[in-house]
């Protein structure tokens, strides 16, 4: 009888009915139909200009860290007087 092999030689049946695509095969503005703006970012964020990283955008940025800022200081500061409130005693 010889033998026989234990895995089957055909290729599975698809599970899903459609094909996948390759990226070569996409047309290029199918995906992409504006300009490249990550070397114009790569040039602001890596310039030595001694602003944090964070800050580099300018007044946006600047907004945000302040509001973040405002809002952890004033969350703590809220934190520490419930916590003195609930550490004193009720008057009865």
């Amino acid at each position: 009888q010889g033998l026989k092999p234990i895995v089957s030689t055909e290729s599975p049946a698809l599970i899903f009915g459609t094909t996948t695509k390759l990226a070569s095969d996409l047309p290029a503005t199918d995906s992409f139909l504006s300009k490249n703006k990550v070397p114009d970012l790569q040039k602001l964020f890596q310039r030595a200009d001694g602003v944090p990283v964070h800050l580099k955008r300018g007044v946006p940025d600047k907004l945000l860290y302040r509001t973040t800022m405002a809002l952890t200081v004033g969350g703590t500061i809220y934190c520490l007087i419930a916590l003195y409130m609930a550490s004193q005693p009720r008057n009865q």
